[in-house]
């Protein structure tokens, strides 16, 4: 049994946690990683390399990633990062600060994160935000988890236009929570009113604006049927469409979740990115992490603090809020900085510019006589057609001709996201380069 100087777990601890997972050595676990990886890695271990060599190596790997036009979406959107972003995040007070505890040496941190919350409450319509999230996934995960605590019921709701990947960390957390998880139906990409009335003893409804499949849903009703059922109503929304689409606030909403990402956060292979949670005032107490707020010193002068501090280090365990102790304050950064040079007017424009081209692209694409219609709705950069081709395989065509197609999704559709990076031209030479890999 192999035991690591560092780590506090007996071997009695270790083998129990082995037997639980279903293993019998630690090196088992990393049976999964497949044998073709581990022969082509060319990661030679044993030999020491100096700087220069290690530098090089680094190089060499680097120079294999391709350059792709990127015509897919699915909750990671390649939008415009403004250049002055990444200068002014690499500055060391950013990029080496903590959790500011102390507040007298943490001003900087704990205003840029006061601003943070302060325009994610604009943007969503609702009374108060939390110091940011991991991702968009896990901020709507926990606001089941706060939702279902608030009203004491151990059901949810949760729209089948909901992002999988985040319907799927739902689960995760449902699953060792003891929650039930029921999906509502769609029809035609719109999530069923008559499902939720008919449905009882639930204690919250999570949907998503635009939905997975980009369509800006209508949610007339919702909140008033909801609220009739003693339930939670939480939304899961793309924050960057918030400029152009009602608010989760004007919709009834209690709780807006979403990843930040669209606010300029590059596409970074997966991450990392920034969740956010918004709530109305009513659940304030009950927020996972913790809230900045804006006081006076003794002398007056406005100054930052932590103001509720609901985590474990901060309070006993059992009365946490979450387990979500750390959060992603450098991207929350990012966010706000972004935010700050677009203003309202810029984010209504990259919207305006985003709708122009996927409608543009959309129509392209119908024009071709490869594809057809499935959703016939309001969407802003994102939508879903149907191909008459093998997808898969003019995927890879695609993919070797610069360009990352459209997801494929099940029955052959196909999910296309478009921003205010992708030009007419760049759209016509897309749409050219397409045509000849089907010929």
């Amino acid at each position: 049994m192999k035991t690591f100087k560092y780590f506090p777990n007996t071997e009695k601890d270790i083998k129990k946690m082995l037997e639980v997972v279903g293993v019998k050595s630690i090196d088992d676990l990393f049976k999964v990683v497949p044998k073709s990886i581990k022969k082509t890695s060319n990661l030679n271990l044993e030999a020491p390399l100096s700087e220069h060599e290690l530098r090089e190596n680094f190089n060499n790997i680097a120079s294999k990633n391709k350059t792709l036009e990127i015509y897919r979406g699915a909750g990671s959107y390649d939008h415009v990062t403004p250049s002055i972003i990444p200068y002014l995040i690499r500055r060391s007070e950013f990029l080496t600060s903590y959790t500011p505890y102390q507040p007298e040496i943490s001003q900087g941190t704990l205003q840029y994160i006061f601003e943070f919350q302060t325009m994610i409450t604009r943007l969503t319509g609702l009374d108060v935000a939390n110091a940011s999230m991991y991702d968009g996934a896990t901020s709507t995960a926990e606001a089941v988890l706060l939702a279902l605590g608030h009203v004491r019921r151990d059901k949810v709701l949760v729209s089948q236009t909901v992002d999988p990947k985040i319907v799927s960390v739902i689960k995760t957390y449902a699953r060792y929570q003891d929650i039930e998880v029921e999906m509502i139906p769609h029809e035609k990409g719109q999530t069923s009113l008559k499902s939720i009335i008919e449905n009882d003893n639930f204690g919250a409804v999570v949907v998503q604006n635009p939905n997975y499949y980009g369509l800006v849903e209508d949610y007339s009703g919702f909140s008033d049927v909801i609220h009739e059922k003693g339930a939670i109503f939480v939304m899961n929304n793309d924050p960057s469409t918030l400029a152009v689409i009602k608010s989760p606030r004007e919709l009834g909403v209690d709780i807006a979740t979403g990843d930040g990402q669209p606010l300029g956060i590059p596409l970074s292979f997966g991450g990392p990115y920034v969740g956010y949670m918004a709530v109305d005032k009513k659940l304030m107490r009950k927020m996972p992490g913790r809230i900045v707020g804006m006081t006076k010193d003794v002398d007056g002068k406005r100054g930052f603090v932590l103001t509720l501090q609901a985590r474990e280090q901060h309070i006993r365990r059992y009365k946490a809020t979450s387990n979500i102790c750390s959060n992603q304050s450098l991207m929350a950064l990012w966010v706000t900085i972004y935010l700050s040079l677009m203003g309202p007017d810029g984010l209504e424009k990259v919207n305006e510019i985003s709708y122009t081209n996927a409608h543009y692209l959309k129509e392209k694409l119908l024009k071709t006589g490869h594809f057809e219609e499935v959703f016939n709705d309001n969407f802003v950069k994102e939508f879903v057609l149907k191909a008459k081709f093998d997808v898969k395989k003019i995927e890879k065509k695609m993919l070797n001709k610069g360009y990352l197609f459209g997801l494929p999704l099940d029955d052959n559709l196909v999910m296309f996201a478009v921003t205010e990076k992708h030009s007419k031209a760049k759209i016509d030479k897309f749409v050219e380069v397409l045509e000849d890999a089907l010929r």
